[in-house]
């Protein structure tokens, strides 16, 4: 549904993005990471037919985001990071006069009117101006004229920002219903929100495309060891100690937690039947033993760190090995 290929755009002798390469295929939902300034809004405008890139193509439901904008525009529903409403109108004057910009008129803008409102729960607001709205029914309004021509392709830019809790979890909802039947692409900084709303990630960092996998195949890929934390009832002071004597343990890591250690093992070795025996054996009060993995936001710091650290050669990828 949206593919670039090696998509470069420079300003003058400033890359903003060079050679960015990725998919999204129909009904997926993809999170779309980086730091500020790695080229994510360069690379958006480029998908919107906003700006041309200075090498490479990208396209959106088989039509160049260069060469045939208007085609693209109709098959996008964009929300940028501040909404573009009106304030002077009524939420149903606005998303009736967007309607009407992507080319829905009588019974069928009607329809798409009453379907969106319904779907954004706006009801309660159809006849309020926009002014008068709180900042999270105004990103409901922002979400609703991205969908009230139904687009195959919907790119959202921080689309949970200056919500409260109850609004962030709506949206997230919404955004994860979408899947299957719109193609999403979610610009966010906010991380636990790619993990609970996204299929795919691909993370970009000083315009290059550094990773590019599902999070938690990504979390594989990048730990260099398997981690188990372990929590006592009645630990010991050498307790540290007295765990790295365990065959197969390589290293054990106290915590912030005095009752919980963290133990490491070789990658792919499974090691915790010996560690609850031994815990067991020596009378500690084995209250719980879980797997460690990296979260996300190691992902992404252990990625992003420092540009220079990851030259594009290395980025990971759907299918390499680690």
């Amino acid at each position: 549904m949206i593919e670039v290929c090696n998509i470069t755009k420079r300003y003058g002798h400033l890359t903003a993005i060079d050679r960015v390469t990725f998919r999204v295929e129909k009904g997926e939902v993809l999170a779309f990471l980086g730091p500020n300034g790695a080229g994510k809004t360069t690379t958006m405008r480029i998908l919107t037919s906003f700006i041309p890139a200075t090498e490479g193509t990208a396209q959106v439901a088989g039509f160049d985001c260069a060469e045939q904008p208007e085609e693209v525009k109709k098959r996008i529903g964009y929300l940028p990071e501040t909404p573009p409403v009106y304030q002077e109108l009524t939420v149903a004057e606005y998303l009736s006069f967007v309607g009407k910009l992507r080319g829905l008129a009588g019974t069928g803008l009607t329809q798409a009117l009453d379907r969106v409102i319904e779907r954004l729960s706006l009801g309660s607001v159809r006849k309020r101006l926009i002014a008068n709205l709180s900042r999270g029914y105004r990103q409901r309004v922002g979400l609703a004229q991205a969908l009230i021509h139904d687009p195959p392709v919907l790119i959202l830019d921080e689309p949970t920002v200056g919500l409260d809790p109850k609004q962030i979890i709506e949206i997230r909802e919404l955004i994860k219903s979408l899947a299957g039947s719109h193609s999403v692409i979610l610009s966010t900084h906010i991380l636990p929100e790619a993990t609970a709303v996204c299929q795919r990630v691909v993370i970009i960092n000083g315009g290059r495309i550094v990773a590019e996998d599902t999070p938690d195949q990504l979390s594989a890929r990048l730990r260099k060891s398997e981690k188990i934390s372990v929590t006592l009832k009645a630990p010991p002071a050498d307790v540290v100690e007295r765990f790295s004597a365990v065959p197969g343990v390589e290293h054990v890591l106290a915590t912030a937690d005095p009752q919980t250690v963290l133990i490491e093992c070789a990658l792919g070795k499974d090691i915790r039947e010996e560690v609850a025996r031994f815990a067991v054996g020596q009378n500690w009060g084995l209250l719980e033993m879980k797997p460690v993995s990296m979260t996300l936001e190691d992902v992404f710091l252990k990625l992003t760190q420092r540009e220079d650290e990851v030259p594009a050669s290395n980025a990971i990828h759907v299918g390499e090995r680690s």
